[in-house]
């Protein structure tokens, strides 16, 4: 097991593979930490606490879309959303190329 590892790092390509991929997880956890400028990061704490606590309707949304960004909803971290805004994103364009052939 440990000589198919280091036979791994000896190929030039999948080491460049593998190293890519350890530094992309490293600028995710990086970005995970680094909180959005501009929010106030205590009182969107207290905020989602509070719709939680009294079940409105808010708390049950800010809830179910803690579940899609993998609990990170209320934090508001650079990477917090997770993949959602990019699959959004990409339905819409989807939708626009239909509408406007200028985007195709």
């Amino acid at each position: 097991m440990l000589s198919t590892l280091v036979n791994v790092f000896r190929i030039t390509e999948l080491r460049n593979k593998i190293l890519f991929t350890l530094g992309m997880l490293v600028v995710y956890r990086i970005g995970f930490w680094i909180p959005l400028p501009g929010v106030n990061q205590e009182r969107l704490a207290e905020y989602f606490r509070q719709a939680a606590e009294t079940g409105s309707a808010v708390g049950r949304l800010s809830q179910y879309v803690a579940i899609f960004s993998g609990g990170s909803f209320s934090q508001s971290t650079i990477f917090g959303l997770g993949i959602m805004p990019y699959i959004s994103a990409a339905i819409i364009f989807q939708f626009l190329m239909s509408a406007w052939p200028a985007l195709k």
